[in-house]
């Protein structure tokens, strides 16, 4: 893997709700604010909704797509109050459009998936033009391209390339630096062992989700490379080289929830989001300059019951996404899960989506012998209702409260891109972020 300069965006304080930037600040040449790329897919429809509805008054927002009838639709959709929203007709097979989309705005949502595919030409000319950009990505190959191809020109040009601001991977990249800073005031030493246990979670799953899984797992099958980066717990890391040993750190294992932290019970299987997140943690760790400790290690984990009992079940999981994998990779099985499993364009309904729900704990102990916890909550689907105002939170806070956030450019994670300004907006949003030392 290449070696990328080291940003060491510095840990910065709170935010606040910002004003709208003046006419003066403004760029020359840059129409709007913040952009929607994908408004009329599934997630860029909530993250459009979420913008109309919260965005501050005075705020330039637009809708980008392929399609300008759907656009106008998704527009007539969101209120009196988005009439006058500019549609830029953009598609990632024509470079060109590429360009025009990413010089017309301060900062670029894209919902656009899998990102292995439709991606990297956004990518590049947010990149090339200094404009920041946000995504929900949880695709490991193609977040590690966009770092190869893409990390330098950012770092030269001042953009801020931020993936992954959904609940992959905002809830555990926050978590674990929250607890860091914390750690840090309190004089109580490196963070060592930590650990993330999703305590609870209801939501559903689309077919843009499986069909970047599906892309990821034949990606790995055919090329040697692939499989490399996406088994490699520092895949994603600016050096893999200069990680420091801790030893082997698994991501698919059971653990036993008294050997996270005292009083949590039973038996923990792996998280299936944690192969991903746990690398994104990892990058923001050594983005920051190892500051979370040189004896840091991270795993992700999900409560099954408290009892002894709840091995069963922990098995359960565990056999049931390898299973799943593994089906997505044979031929015959993989036909089978295509005809159950949402296509592409589907996702939960209406009333599944304000019902759902998640809560994330980080425990952690320090060098020191200090505990802490740390939790992430919100009400609402945890992949749609609840990422869409995390995606469309991170898009505000990149135009908004770029001087409350981290001083850096280049391909970031939403610890190292945004920081504390994110966690502010978010709590505003009746998110739950806390902090405690136990």
């Amino acid at each position: 893997m290449s070696n990328e300069s080291d940003p060491r965006p510095e840990p910065g304080g709170g935010t606040q709700e910002a004003a709208p930037p003046s006419s003066k600040s403004r760029e020359p040449g840059r129409e709007l604010d913040v952009v929607v790329y994908g408004a009329t897919g599934f997630v860029g429809r909530l993250v459009a909704a979420h913008l109309a509805e919260h965005a501050p008054e005075g705020v330039r927002l637009g809708l980008a797509g392929r399609n300008r009838g759907r656009l106008e639709a998704i527009r007539n959709g969101l209120g009196s109050g988005a009439a006058d929203w500019p549609m830029l007709i953009a598609d990632a097979t024509d470079d060109a459009s590429m360009d025009v989309l990413a010089r017309s705005a301060r900062v670029v949502i894209s919902t656009v998936g899998p990102y292995a595919r439709y991606g990297l030409p956004l990518v590049r000319a947010c990149a090339e033009a200094g404009t920041d950009y946000v995504d929900l990505t949880g695709e490991v190959l193609f977040h590690r391209e966009s770092i190869d191809r893409h990390h330098e020109t950012a770092v030269r040009t001042g953009a801020r390339i931020v993936h992954s601001c959904g609940f992959d991977s905002v809830p555990s990249d926050l978590g674990v630096y929250r607890l860091y800073r914390k750690a840090a005031e309190d004089g109580s030493g490196e963070l060592t062992d930590t650990t993330l246990v999703v305590s609870d979670l209801r939501g559903g799953i689309s077919g843009g989700t499986v069909d970047s899984l599906r892309m990821q797992i034949d990606a790995m099958k055919k090329d040697k490379q692939a499989r490399r980066i996406g088994l490699s717990p520092y895949s994603l890391s600016p050096d893999s080289a200069a990680e420091p040993d801790v030893g082997r750190q698994s991501d698919a294992a059971i653990v036993r929830g008294a050997d996270v932290a005292v009083g949590l019970g039973g038996f923990l299987p792996p998280f299936f989001m944690g192969p991903y997140n746990t690398r994104v943690v990892r990058r923001s760790a050594a983005l920051l300059g190892h500051a979370y400790g040189r004896r840091f290690r991270y795993r992700e984990v999900m409560a099954v019951g408290s009892s002894p009992l709840s091995l069963l079940p922990a098995a359960a999981v565990t056999a049931g996404m390898g299973g799943l994998v593994a089906g997505l990779g044979f031929g015959p099985t993989r036909a089978v899960l295509d005809r159950v499993l949402p296509a592409p364009g589907e996702g939960p309904k209406e009333k599944a989506r304000a019902n759902g729900r998640f809560a994330v704990d980080v425990y952690a102990t320090t060098s020191g012998g200090a505990r802490y916890r740390s939790r992430v909550a919100a009400h609402g689907d945890p992949g749609y209702a609840a990422t869409a105002v995390m995606l469309g939170e991170s898009a505000l806070a990149l135009a908004l409260d770029r001087a409350a956030a981290p001083e850096t450019a280049g391909v970031l994670t939403p610890a190292t891109g945004i920081g504390a300004a994110l966690a502010e907006r978010l709590r505003a949003r009746g998110f739950t972020l806390e902090v405690e030392r136990r």
